[in-house]
């Protein structure tokens, strides 16, 4: 069990500002830290929701070469973007900070210098992979080349992206050069390391012994790590763009970004708090919660924690790094590069005033445990049949009936029956298993806790039917049960405020309600008899077919957009001889008549004036040509291949074609008139 702390720092993975977040993201780091805070705050905990982007990094360089401007340019933009869309999906950060501020940069290089002062580094000198024509080393995605497992042959000198490995730039095969695209040499370099393997005693005791509890994913990529050994990790690159190294004789050499970003967390804490943060980071009495991606677990379980035990200093490490799998989309990983991904601010765009149902979709299918997958199917059928058919179908019912049968004033309830006492028992239940899953991080099952609530209010009203009893006269029995029916519309406006706040900021202002706490799940006197609601209100609508087919267009769309980039030329078929290629009569017809074939979806049939006679050609082309537009060119056929039935038609001869990058078939002919029958030489 976790001992009671008096204030929690929840931190989330700083999203790189070369581009805007994806549902990848949300659903592996930013929803799920954003219901613990809420979670906490209804609970009146002290806690800070501590966020901000990670601007530096070879990512950030590429993208700013390649669009012909400067990397803070870049970061400029992306920072905006994503912290705007964080906002408007109501992520609710206490600060969202920056690493290119000038209050990280003197944080960061202060940390450098006082594990640099205190011989915490060692130094080494090493080869590194250099491009002399760009007149710099090639650090990370500066290096493309063949994985040295997979042979995928468009590796970074980082990572695979296609089977995840961390890599070393030099591991790669047939290495080139991103900036130039030429063959790099190695050349030597000197950078300074932390020796890892020097704190890997105290991270054993620390994670294997003393957290245990941690999700199974977690603790065992980190035991897979120290079991495997520990090395020096360099903290230090050759790079122009980053937080410069502090020390003599460091010149063009940056903090690595691994190193420079967790620092992020503290400097965004000074900036929100600079009088007072210490006692976030630095207080045995503050619990630290690390959301994070699996990606990072190695770097926020092993490599920050012993920055922080090398620094000293009294820092706290992490009481618990709750990180979730991967979230696939539509079957296939989400790719930043293919722009495979459902971005944040796309979709916020399209889908104006859904933001609670993206924050829904995406906590319901979590990849708490494993990789998930997000559909645009599955996203239309929990709206409509989750949200608008189970939620917002309760609430408007008991609002409306209230409206009805005693004016929008809230009946006072009499004696209560068994059903109505067996309603707050299964709401005293609910509340302690919607607690637990929060609580250990399972709010996938939290969710369904709290739309449990709701299906338990449909139930309650399927079975006491009040406007049945209303045709009786008893509108005692009715005002109860109406009583009983709003207060689970309170109960639900508790439960789901960490999910869903403008839903819930909806239905508080339906209920006339001014607060919320958590001690208040499960009552059964939130609403008071006698007030006022407000106007009923629909909390969803429908998500209709047309606005799922245009996001799932926008995908087809990216995916011929990557067939196009990844295409090449096939291969070169086996070489033939002059006389065998003379063999070939080519000739140039003019098209007298074009019609497509009857029951035949890829087939045309030709007409073709060669010179000689008129001859009837088959062509599979019917997919790219309306008929009518062939009907007076001149295409080249070959004149002498055995005639072959098609469809019962005779064809003589086959037109040339190419077959262009995205499966387009063109036709073949004289760029300028030609007799029909002129041979092609």
């Amino acid at each position: 069990m976790t001992k009671n702390f008096k204030r929690t720092l929840i931190t989330t993975a700083l999203p790189y500002a070369n581009g805007p977040v994806h549902i990848g993201h949300l659903a592996g780091v930013y929803v799920p830290a954003d219901i613990y805070a809420r979670y906490l705050r209804l609970n009146g905990r002290d806690v800070l929701l501590i966020g901000g982007s990670d601007e530096h990094g070879v990512p950030i360089t590429i993208k700013a070469k390649a669009e012909g401007v400067t990397p803070q340019d870049i970061v400029d933009r992306y920072h905006k973007i994503i912290k705007d869309s964080f906002e408007e999906l109501g992520i609710s950060f206490d600060v969202y900070g920056r690493t290119t501020s000038e209050i990280h940069k003197q944080t960061a290089s202060e940390f450098f210098r006082r594990l640099y002062d205190n011989g915490k580094f060692i130094e080494r000198t090493s080869m590194q992979l250099y491009d002399p024509k760009a007149n710099q080393f090639l650090a990370d995605r500066y290096v493309t080349g063949e994985c040295p497992h997979c042979h995928n042959p468009r590796a970074y000198g980082d990572q695979c992206e296609a089977c995840g490995t961390s890599l070393a730039a030099t591991d790669l095969i047939n290495p080139v050069s991103a900036i130039t695209g030429n063959v790099p040499e190695l050349k030597e370099t000197k950078h300074w390391y932390l020796p890892l393997d020097q704190w890997e005693p105290a991270l054993r005791e620390w994670i294997l012994e003393g957290h245990k509890e941690w999700k199974t994913n977690v603790y065992g990529q980190c035991k897979s790590w120290l079991d495997l050994g520990l090395q020096p990790r360099a903290v230090s690159r050759d790079l122009d763009w980053g937080v410069p190294v502090p020390v003599p004789g460091a010149e063009g050499k940056v903090l690595y970004v691994w190193f420079d970003a967790p620092i992020g967390y503290i400097s965004n804490t000074k900036e929100l708090l600079p009088d007072s943060w210490e006692k976030w980071w630095k207080d045995p009495e503050t619990r630290i919660i690390n959301f994070i991606g699996k990606d990072n677990i190695v770097f926020h379980c092993i490599v920050f924690p012993a920055m922080l035990m090398a620094y000293g200093d009294n820092y706290q490490l992490p009481d618990n790094v709750p990180a979730n799998e991967f979230l696939n989309l539509e079957g296939e990983k989400i790719s930043t590069s293919r722009n495979w991904a459902v971005w944040l601010h796309e979709y916020l765009r399209d889908f104006p005033g859904k933001q609670d149902v993206l924050r829904y979709v995406l906590t319901a299918n979590a990849p708490e445990t494993k990789d998930n997958d997000f559909t645009w199917a599955d996203f239309q059928t929990r709206n409509n049949s989750e949200l608008v058919a189970i939620l917002g179908n309760f609430v408007n019912r008991a609002v409306v009936l209230t409206h009805k049968y005693f004016g929008g004033l809230v009946p006072a309830a009499g004696e209560l029956e068994g059903i109505d006492r067996d309603v707050f028992d299964e709401l005293g239940r609910i509340r302690g298993a919607l607690t637990e899953s929060i609580e250990n991080f399972h709010l996938r099952e939290g969710l369904r806790e709290a739309m449990n609530i709701a299906r338990l209010g449909n139930k309650y009203l399927q079975d006491t039917e009040p406007w049945k009893v209303a045709k009786t006269g008893d509108m005692a029995r009715v005002a109860t049960i109406l009583n009983t029916a709003l207060q689970i519309c309170a109960n639900i406006a508790v439960a789901f405020e960490p999910f869903m706040p403008f839903t819930t900021e909806k239905l508080c202002r339906m209920l006339g309600l001014d607060s919320l706490s958590w001690q208040e799940l499960g009552s059964a006197s939130m609403m008071t008899a006698g007030s006022a609601l407000g106007q009923p209100e629909l909390l969803f609508d429908k998500i209709e077919d047309e606005a799922v087919e245009a996001q799932l267009q926008r995908l087809k769309e990216a995916r011929r957009q990557n067939a196009l980039a990844s295409w090449k030329p096939a291969p070169q078929q086996t070489d033939v001889d002059f006389d065998t290629f003379m063999k070939s009569d080519i000739r140039v017809g003019t098209v007298l008549e074009c019609e497509r074939v009857p029951k035949a979806d890829k087939l045309l049939r030709f007409l073709i004036d060669d010179g000689l006679e008129k001859r009837t050609i088959v062509s599979g082309i019917a997919k790219f040509y309306d008929p009518a537009d062939l009907v007076g060119k001149q295409v080249c056929f070959i004149a002498n291949l055995p005639a072959r039935r098609l469809r019962g038609i005779e064809s003589q001869g086959m037109i040339l074609s190419a077959e262009d990058r995205d499966g387009r078939l063109v036709v073949i002919g004289p760029t300028a008139p030609v007799a029909p029958g002129a041979a092609v030489k």
